[in-house]
């Protein structure tokens, strides 16, 4: 049995019913909004048989990039692939089982090729365009939703996911101008898209348009936050411009309100954690005991060697809370995943590792060797994923440690670099004004 949803894709096993419950899950999805697993439940509850169903289980349970869940999206693979299904069903359920195989770029092209045949396939655009966030492709970012723009129209259900990932692709390619005003449209459309949301706030971080960070979050919390999954991360985006200002208290606040007080141990949320914890400590902000609780969360999962971004971020929590054999423990598990073969084994060797040891390095005080790992990669740091606001994290700390190890030239030339891009940026002009009694005193 197969019927047509109301974009004319067809979707074996699934019933009037169990179809709704799936737009549904959709639309949850697409806005990272209450509890997209539910609505899939509900549709499989309905419609066992329903190929679609069990793909998008599985990607809920891939996608976030969490260890624990891997068996169950493994689970729903093996249900799923002894079911009746079309070409384009049979196309997700091979880029799951690349997933799963540690094949990412694989994946990717995978649903690539499913999103060219079917290109209002709006699951296809999305778990592609997070697998391109995975990889670090942000050209594919852009061009893979772009390819289906001419597909769609403002009528149809879904219109402002496909404008809210075109709009977060133009922004990685640093096309401003165009991604905020599609990020602004699909706001408009849907005031509930975080993503779209999510891409805006890249524009105006990218451009260190501070004020009007603060202005686009701040003055509309209520819209994006309210039941919302995605949360935490927009709220870790307002704190970034209130640091980017050097308002530390409400960083402060922030973070242990809605960013880090409910002691969230989702690995994307986890993430944010360290990363702002981190960026206050390159500022010499005394965090107290925040490291550790982070540090906790991490405690569980740090070795499961899955994804380098991960890694990185949970070491910082380790170097952060002084747990020595924490940090070992990581980067012994990075030792193991190089001797693989799948994406990952690249991800932690080209980048992962290499950074995780710079970590570790200034904590130490070793800001010379911090130096050197980093000046390394930094030029294919996009390679273990992550957006160019979250790998800024690698230039603030190339810059301190060149600072701390009296690297007074390259401190210079570093903030020179990030003036061109950020010429309104109190930070980087701190951090310039620091280097000058370096330089006298050369």
């Amino acid at each position: 049995m197969s019927i047509n949803d109301d974009l004319g894709l067809a979707h074996s096993g699934a019933s009037v019913d169990s179809l709704a419950h799936y737009r549904r899950a959709l639309h949850q999805f697409a806005c990272y909004i209450e509890d997209p697993l539910a609505s899939v439940e509900a549709a499989l509850a309905e419609s066992p048989d329903f190929v679609m169903a069990h793909v998008f289980k599985a990607y809920l349970h891939l996608l976030g990039t969490e260890p624990a869940a891997i068996l169950v999206a493994a689970d729903c693979l093996a249900t799923a692939r002894k079911l009746p299904a079309n070409a384009r069903e049979r196309g997700h359920l091979a880029a799951i089982g690349q997933m799963l195989d540690d094949q990412w770029h694989r994946a990717g092209r995978t649903l690539e090729d499913v999103a060219i045949d079917t290109p209002r396939d709006s699951l296809a655009l999305q778990a592609g365009h997070l697998c391109d966030f995975y990889v670090g492709n942000s050209r594919l970012l852009r061009d893979r939703i772009a390819r289906a723009l001419p597909a769609w129209s403002p009528s149809m259900p879904g219109y402002h996911a496909i404008l809210g990932m075109h709009a977060f692709g133009l922004e990685e390619m640093a096309d401003y101008a165009r991604a905020e005003a599609q990020g602004r449209t699909a706001v408009e459309l849907e005031p509930r898209n975080g993503w779209a949301w999510h891409a805006v706030a890249h524009v105006i971080e990218m451009q260190c348009r501070t004020r009007d960070g603060i202005a686009w979050l701040g003055d509309s919390a209520d819209l994006w936050s309210a039941d919302s999954f995605f949360k935490v991360h927009l709220w870790w985006h307002l704190a970034l411009y209130h640091l980017e200002l050097g308002e530390i208290d409400e960083v402060l606040a922030l973070f242990d309100g809605p960013i880090h007080g409910a002691r969230s141990t989702v690995v994307l949320d986890m993430i944010d954690a360290s990363a702002m914890l981190w960026r206050l400590q390159l500022r010499g902000v005394n965090v107290g005991q925040r490291w550790a609780t982070v540090a906790d969360g991490w405690q569980p999962i740090a070795t499961a060697g899955n994804y380098a971004f991960n890694d990185v971020h949970a070491v910082m929590a380790f170097v952060g809370a002084q747990r020595p054999d924490s940090v070992a423990a990581v980067l012994e598990t990075q030792q193991r995943v190089m001797q693989g073969a799948g994406d990952n084994a690249a991800f932690t060797r080209e980048v992962g590792q290499p950074l995780a040891l710079a970590i570790k390095a200034f904590g130490q005080g070793r800001y010379d060797e911090c130096v050197r790992l980093i000046r390394n990669i930094r030029g294919i740091a996009h390679r273990f994923g992550g957006s160019h606001a979250q790998r800024d994290l690698l230039d603030l700390t190339l810059i301190e440690a060149a600072l701390r190890s009296g690297q007074q030239a390259l401190a210079t030339a570093l903030c020179a670099e990030r003036l061109t891009t950020r010429g309104h940026s109190p930070l980087t002009r701190q951090l310039l004004a620091r280097c000058e009694p370096l330089r006298a005193a050369a």
